[in-house]
């Protein structure tokens, strides 16, 4: 009794220690912001990167803006493939030492981002001790400590290239671990870095169905097929029942609306769910109060943000804004700077801020994730509304689903063609059909614009997915687990094609 009064009495005291300081950077943004951004100058002034830029002469955040470039990996891979084969103070002092590959959703090539030590220390594994101090102060009844945490992250692991390490973030993530840490988790560490997804899945199962589990950490679409492999496994009518101590839900990677319904039955009790933001590049976000639909954006983890206004996306300077004046509603690509070398970085990302003080945002889709063939500017954020609205309607249930354009073709109007697979499917696709168009109306006036009179836009074309279709796709592009995606939304039809054909 008294090594657990002491425990709790030392992780009060983190608590409150954090949370002062979550506040004090709420209290004073640009400040906090300007001194990461020149921290990072300071530290790397003398990398290549550094030198060819002028970092140590920088002295404001425009001089900043307007002497180095915004770039996308593609334009940044020439100084990552310089610090992947070992050499030191390319883009960060010192050697790199661990790239987290990443091939991304749009794009086959892989991608190897940077993971300094800095970055793991200040930014991922700070936001993971911020994510429980944030829940537990809105909780303080939380007995979350006293459970296991069942992580359900990527595949795989680390790989020796040059003289520099590879691998899936979660790898890196739980290979790095303190001792401590792997204690209450759960799978095991050689479990969780299983590559083969079936044989992961099937060994997760064997490992958790009996362990006491108190919180989930995981992307929604993924963990959902683990817990109903578990209530396969063990005849458990529902999640609660296996787990009577589950208490929270942290999710992350994909928007949580298409799942919420099906995870208010399939737990069988009421918890709570905690969304965050992350990625290779670093962690950008975390859900601050319970029962919001958006996150505090964190601005002590050594990034830098700046965001281009998705109107001016595209052009060939297009002009940053700072938080100082970024406003609420609007659709930005974000740009990183980080302590993981990263400099102006395009992350492909687009978030809309639902307040400015505190700063919060919601992520309302990628750029290269839309549809904008006929001037529509449809974002993931407008269809997940509107989907969730067709489904309230018509009392269904989505697993999955894409969209993409059907070209005009002469004097006739295009067309957005949808593939969808229900868990519960409605009983009436043209009514589904119906209330997804009248509601993506409503919410985008561009869309409804196209669609006036037909004369851009017919109604949508809506297929309905047979049973496993986009986990067998996935499985086809060797895609299953972890932070792998199902692409929502496309300018092409690249996705929707083969998904026809498989269909």
């Amino acid at each position: 009794m008294a090594t657990k009064a002491l425990f709790n009495s030392v992780v009060n005291w983190f608590i409150g220690r954090r949370i002062d300081q979550i506040e004090r950077f709420i209290a004073h943004p640009y400040e906090t912001q300007k001194g990461v951004l020149f921290s990072q100058l300071f530290l790397a002034e003398d990398t290549e990167y550094g030198l060819k830029y002028g970092f140590k002469s920088i002295s404001s955040i425009s001089d900043f803006q307007n002497r180095i470039p915004i770039v996308s990996y593609e334009d940044f891979e020439p100084y990552i493939e310089k610090a992947r084969q070992g050499e030191p103070d390319i883009i960060w002092p010192g050697q790199i030492k661990r790239f987290a590959k990443s091939s991304g959703t749009t794009n086959a090539k892989s991608k190897f981002i940077p993971i300094t030590e800095e970055s793991l220390e200040d930014c991922h594994y700070k936001a993971g001790k911020d994510l429980i101090a944030l829940y537990v102060n809105n909780h303080p009844e939380s007995e979350l400590f006293q459970h296991k945490n069942l992580r359900l992250g990527g595949s795989s692991e680390m790989y020796q290239d040059f003289n520099t390490k590879f691998g899936d973030l979660s790898a890196i993530l739980i290979e790095n671990l303190p001792y401590w840490v792997e204690v209450i988790n759960t799978p095991s560490r050689k479990v969780s870095l299983m590559g083969e997804w079936e044989s992961k899945l099937k060994a997760i199962t064997a490992e958790v169905k009996s362990q006491d589990v108190g919180s989930l950490t995981g992307v929604p679409s993924w963990m959902m097929v683990l817990l109903l492999r578990l209530l396969k496994e063990t005849n458990a009518d529902n999640i609660g029942q296996l787990w009577p101590n589950l208490e929270v839900f942290f999710h992350g990677g994909i928007s949580f609306i298409p799942y919420k319904d099906q995870y208010k039955q399939l737990m069988g009790k009421d918890i709570n769910y905690y969304e965050i933001y992350n990625a290779s590049e670093g962690f950008f976000g975390i859900q601050d109060r319970s029962g919001a639909d958006d996150m505090l954006l964190m601005l002590d983890y050594g990034i830098f943000y700046e965001f281009i206004p998705m109107e001016h996306f595209g052009e060939s300077h297009p002009k940053t804004i700072t938080l100082e004046d970024v406003e609420i509603g609007k659709n930005y690509a974000m740009v990183l700077t980080t302590n993981g070398g990263l400099w102006r970085y395009l992350i492909g990302d687009t978030v809309k801020f639902t307040s400015t003080n505190p700063y919060r945002i919601k992520v309302s889709g990628r750029t290269k994730h839309y549809i904008n063939t006929f001037g529509e500017e449809l974002m993931i954020d407008n269809v997940e509304v509107a989907l969730k609205k067709a489904c309230d309607f018509t009392n269904s249930e989505i697993i999955d689903y894409t969209g993409a354009p059907i070209y005009m073709n002469g004097n006739e109007s295009g067309a957005h063609e949808w593939v969808i697979e229900f868990s519960r499917k409605p009983s009436e696709i043209e009514a589904f059909a119906r209330i997804f168009d009248d509601t993506l109306k409503k919410v985008n006036s561009d869309y409804e614009a196209k669609r006036y009179n037909n004369i851009t836009l017919k109604e949508p074309v809506v297929h309905i997915a047979r049973s496993n279709l986009f986990y067998d796709w996935m499985n086809s592009r060797g895609k299953l687990g972890g932070q792998n995606k199902v692409p929502r939304l496309s300018n092409n039809r690249e996705y929707i094609d083969p998904l026809l054909e498989m269909n």
